[in-house]
């Protein structure tokens, strides 16, 4: 091929790497958008009102409106019947702690959303782990066990994903997870 500095360059070895490049410059785009096409659900069994909920929160690179709303439902507040938006972020701890576990089990809600007024009335009667500003307020926190994972499990999988608070309550059965601050206790 005339004009090239490089005489060991043909013409076919030229285009094959024109092609390489260009292929080169629209993997990233690919990728991402095979990643986003990747499904996320959540499988929850709120023990206090015996509602289930299994659905998928996220598809197509975006949350799901209308599962979030069921979602958000099962997880209210069940003293008050009060429902607050649940933090997108603690869905997806939750599906990352779900696939880290290798369960199929739904997990086992005792606690979602917590309006102020169930919040202060934990802590009037004796609820000694119940903090004043609980994250669960903001629908940032839940409290969950898992029927064929020990509690210890449970804690020892959310401490691994270092995405926020874990709290251990085995004489309660239940750890606390949240997406606030990465502690323990």
């Amino acid at each position: 091929m005339k004009g090239l500095a490089c005489p060991s360059v043909t013409r076919r070895s030229f285009i094959g790497l024109c092609t390489g490049a260009v292929a080169a410059l629209h993997a990233p785009a690919a990728f991402a958008s095979r990643r986003s096409t990747i499904e996320r659900s959540l499988s929850l069994e709120n023990l206090h009102t015996g509602e289930r909920v299994k659905r998928v929160y996220w598809a197509n690179g975006r949350y799901v409106p209308d599962s979030l709303r069921e979602i958000d439902h099962v997880l209210r507040d069940f003293r008050t019947g009060d429902v607050q938006p649940i933090d997108r972020g603690l869905l997806d701890l939750l599906y990352e702690l779900h696939a880290t576990l290798e369960t199929r089990a739904p997990f086992q809600v005792i606690s979602g959303y917590r309006s102020p007024r169930t919040n202060a009335l934990l802590r009037e009667t004796g609820g000694g782990g119940v903090a004043k500003q609980s994250l669960h307020m903001r629908g940032m926190a839940i409290d969950i066990a898992l029927k064929d994972r020990t509690i210890s499990q449970l804690r020892r999988g959310a401490l691994g994903l270092r995405r926020g608070g874990v709290g251990y309550y085995p004489e309660s059965g239940f750890v606390h997870v949240d997406v606030g601050k990465v502690r323990s206790w």
